[in-house]
């Protein structure tokens, strides 16, 4: 993992940074309300139960894209909305590597990994217990991904004031 002041980044230093991920991803998909409410054209306060009412992100997206593909949408508006969900859902796959695993190490307590908490059904087998590493890379790539959502962020509001979204 990666060297910091003299050390090795330790495993806490590793969740922290996880925590970072969930805040900057919980941040930037509570900001869909505005879209729904935009594209329903209802108030924040209705579009807020809607989107709670929706228990998963896969679901909120799916909402949003759907209201941003009717007919009375525009095609500038339609595009804009859509380039969003496409970004936001190329982080989900990161973001949940880290979110719906178990963190596992060896019998002496290093080389820590993540594995997936997924079985994935084959037609005679099962597949499951796949394990990254969290290393140097793995924290780059979630570093990465930070950034990118505060990017997708910021591309959120630019919408939101373009269209005239509710605030």
């Amino acid at each position: 993992m990666k060297e910091q002041a003299g050390r090795q980044l330790q495993f806490d230093d590793f969740l922290l940074l996880v925590g970072k991920l969930n805040y900057t991803w919980t941040n930037t998909e509570s900001l869909l309300i505005h879209f729904i409410a935009g594209l329903s054209e209802v108030d924040k306060e209705t579009a807020t139960v809607i989107f709670l009412t929706l228990n998963t992100t896969r679901a909120r997206i799916d909402l949003v894209e759907r209201l941003a593909k009717l007919e009375r949408i525009s095609p500038n508006q339609r595009a804009a909305v859509l380039d969003i969900t496409s970004r936001i859902s190329g982080q989900a796959r990161l973001r949940n590597r880290y979110n719906h695993c178990i963190y596992a190490f060896d019998a002496d307590g290093e080389n820590p990994r993540t594995i997936l908490m997924r079985i994935a059904d084959r037609k005679d087998t099962l597949k499951m217990g796949q394990s990254h590493p969290l290393n140097d890379a793995a924290a780059e790539d979630i570093e990465a991904a930070i950034k990118e959502l505060a990017l997708i962020n910021h591309a959120i509001w630019q919408v939101i004031q373009r269209f005239d979204f509710p605030r």
